[in-house]
């Protein structure tokens, strides 16, 4: 055995780190450190969905603290959005949180309209939902797969992704983009469906009927996937509350917290769908409860489609509302030539409004609000403040992934360092939600 050298210290901003080079590591323990090291996990790393850093310190395989570190993938989205119009801003908050742009678009607009006291047509509403409903499973659908992918099961992240893929289709076909959508503007959207929406829809509920069940036996059952989460990752229901968790975390310690159910918005109040709750509180609960709510937005999706009916998608208000009435160009965002010439052609006037609609904005009452949407992940709220004028004053998100990333300790310390791994999958984090 080789003599080991001295140990030299460096104090760094989480404490002292010794380089040891050489020698056997039992001979290596001095009496008057602890036996406790501390590794950084990320913020490039497989299991950590996205640009995330965990500082654990371990004492052997325990987490005996654990702190997440952020700002990796920070955008200035907020920020961005006091330079742009109101519409404008849809385009930037669709890219938060990337797993769901159709709730965070959803909910802007919401708080945009609820500052113009407009209310935007049926035909729009319900397409809201529908479309807030696909993209909840695709979400779902990812969260699954990358927390099947961390924990071995390879074959649940290729399935995963496979359904996911299909979802991705359908919001392609029905607002011309996979994701990243702008399709929801205040006052409505961007355009109507295409032809031939229903049988799609219907198509992809059917498929998926046919294939969720496939998930109870690839993972459900499964007791290696039970052994790995069941008891791991608990968070009751105080902590919960103390921490501000929403979402199937907090349904998964017992309570049924669901905006669509307890403030509804978007008509939600007409549709007939369950809660799904558990109470064991582990990641094994918020697995579960995660394949409940796809089987729960099926049956919304179906709703949607039975209760929709002819007409605008966008308010009448020339003075609110962007064009609706286009079709998708080579763009793949509705400027088609026979569009513009139609514009050309009328008059002046209509030329003159559409160009400063588009360039200045519209005005939004001054005033403040706050709005919010039950996502994927929880409770995103917007609050917005306008001055009166084309753009808002402050735009501020909260953002579920980033109150939720704070019951990661509280989850893991005590725990197992594998199971940290299992802990920040149930909670789902999306770093360009909690960066924004």
């Amino acid at each position: 055995m080789t003599t080991p050298t001295p140990a030299e210290e460096r104090i760094t901003t989480e404490g002292s780190v010794y380089t040891v080079t050489g020698g056997d590591w039992d001979t290596l323990l001095d009496e008057d450190h602890d036996d406790r090291i501390v590794i950084n996990m990320g913020p490039q790393h497989p299991s950590t969905h996205g640009v995330l850093r965990l500082v654990l310190e371990l004492e052997g395989e325990t987490v005996t603290q654990a702190r997440s570190v952020i700002g990796y993938l920070h955008t200035g989205i907020e920020k961005n959005c006091e330079y742009r119009t109101w519409t404008q801003g849809v385009t930037f908050v669709t890219r938060m949180d990337y797993l769901a742009p159709i709730f965070n678009e959803v909910g802007y607009c919401l708080a945009v309209e609820k500052l113009l006291g407009i209310e935007v047509p049926r035909r729009a509403t319900v397409a809201r939902v529908l479309l807030m409903e696909l993209n909840r499973i695709g979400s779902h659908l990812v969260c699954l797969a990358t927390g099947g992918m961390e924990l071995g099961a390879l074959t649940g992240m290729t399935a995963g992704f496979r359904e996911r893929e299909e979802v991705l289709h359908l919001l392609e076909f029905l607002t011309g983009l996979r994701m990243n959508h702008a399709y929801v503007r205040p006052g409505g959207l961007a355009q109507d469906f295409p032809d031939g929406w229903e049988e799609k829809v219907t198509e992809f509920v059917a498929l998926m009927r046919s294939r969720l069940p496939d998930y109870d036996k690839l993972l459900t059952g499964q007791p290696i996937w039970r052994q790995r989460l069941e008891n791991v990752g608990y968070l009751p229901l105080d902590g919960c509350l103390a921490l501000g968790a929403t979402g199937p975390i907090l349904r998964s310690a017992g309570l049924p917290w669901d905006l669509r159910k307890v403030e509804p918005y978007c008509g939600y109040e007409e549709y007939d769908f369950e809660v799904p709750v558990a109470t064991e509180a582990d990641c094994y609960a918020r697995y579960r409860l995660r394949v409940q709510e796809m089987h729960e937005s099926l049956k919304i999706v179906e709703q949607a489609v039975a209760k929709m009916e002819p007409g605008p998608v966008m308010v009448e208000d020339r003075k609110v509302a962007w064009p609706a009435q286009l079709s998708v160009g080579s763009d793949g965002m509705g400027n088609t030539l026979e569009h513009v010439r139609k514009i050309m052609g009328q008059s002046m006037e209509s030329l003159i409004h559409h160009f400063k609609l588009v360039t200045e904005g519209f005005h939004v009452p001054a005033g403040q609000v706050y709005t919010a949407v039950e996502s994927p992940r929880g409770e995103l709220g917007f609050h917005l403040v306008s001055d009166g004028g084309t753009r808002p004053v402050r735009v501020h998100v909260r953002e579920p992934s980033f109150v939720n990333l704070q019951t990661m300790p509280a989850m893991s310390e005590g725990g197992m360092v594998a199971d940290v791994i299992a802990a920040v999958a149930s909670i789902d984090p999306v770093m360009g939600g909690v960066d924004r």
